[in-house]
């Protein structure tokens, strides 16, 4: 018992997916999973930038 309001939920917000139309930016998407970021680093995260570069990519 009590478990109407859930299932309810549940199902508006897997309807809500199935039907919603978005346009997703997958040159952005890439550019984030790759790591190229735009964004700089703040000074006072540029010593844990530098303990956490990857070698591999100099």
């Amino acid at each position: 018992m009590g478990r109407g309001r859930a299932k309810a939920k549940q199902t508006k917000v897997a309807r809500d997916l199935k039907y919603r139309t978005f346009d997703p930016d997958f040159d952005d998407l890439q550019r984030e999973l790759h790591g190229e970021s735009g964004d700089p680093i703040p000074d006072q995260y540029a010593d844990l930038a530098k303990q956490y570069e990857d070698p591999a990519a100099s």
